[in-house]
């Protein structure tokens, strides 16, 4: 178990999510990284993932009765893609509690979407064991964290990824497709990270990192989208 300190850190951290553990070694279980110890957050990410995922489209499909299945599956994708899921852990300032091994510590791996993104599936996966498998316990606290995105979301907006976004604006624009290059890839092979690059016309070569190339790919695109963006509003 943590340490006093750590305790102390993870009953603020307990404060923030509006649900307080039985058990708060599960709580330091799906704040642990495979990069710290043999005990880490994997499988209950794997379980928490799931049930994030039910309990978002069980909510839209409640909220927006005459959507058909593909306007309720892209504002499910938005709501739970790793982006979003970074905002939300950055918000609970989950990232400092994060327990990571050396080699992620000296990477920053506590500011990293994927990591901070992942820890907030295993944190509902932890939740759900702790109350004994109590699904509309769960499913209240984690509709509270997610309840000004889900009032203003709207069927008709766009929800698109980065990719499909910038695809669409180059293509509009009669401008060449991007070209996404893997430069980069570190760690060992259970744990790894990709560095991709994504050059396009009239942008500076921008780069992106994730735990899977459709991820780095993701965050380079959004670079690339967001400068163009901004030019065009000049």
């Amino acid at each position: 178990m943590a340490d006093k300190l750590n305790v102390i850190e993870l009953q603020n951290l307990e404060l923030k999510l509006g649900y307080s553990f039985q058990n708060l070694k599960l709580l330091d279980q799906a704040l642990t990284h495979r990069s710290y110890g043999a005990i880490h957050n994997e499988r209950l990410e794997y379980l928490g993932d799931s049930i994030l995922g039910m309990i978002i489209a069980k909510d839209l499909y409640d909220r927006f009765p005459k959507c058909p299945e593909g306007d309720l599956t892209r504002m499910r994708s938005t709501l739970v893609r790793e982006t979003m899921l970074a905002q939300i852990a950055r918000e609970f300032g989950i990232g400092n509690n994060l327990r990571l091994g050396p080699g992620e510590l000296k990477t920053g791996g506590f500011r990293r979407d994927s990591l901070i993104a992942d820890a907030v599936e295993s944190i509902i996966g932890a939740m759900f064991i702790d109350t004994n498998e109590d699904f509309p316990r769960v499913r209240q606290v984690v509709l509270s964290w997610f309840k000004t995105r889900l009032e203003t979301i709207k069927p008709d907006a766009n929800q698109k990824d980065h990719k499909s976004t910038l695809q669409e604006l180059l293509q509009s624009q009669h401008k060449a497709l991007p070209i996404y290059k893997v430069e980069e890839i570190k760690g060992s092979d259970n744990d790894q990270i990709f560095v991709v690059s994504a050059t396009c016309e009239g942008v500076p070569v921008q780069s992106g990192q994730g735990s899977s190339r459709r991820r780095a790919e993701q965050e380079a695109a959004g670079k690339v989208l967001e400068i163009l963006q901004s030019k065009a509003k000049k």
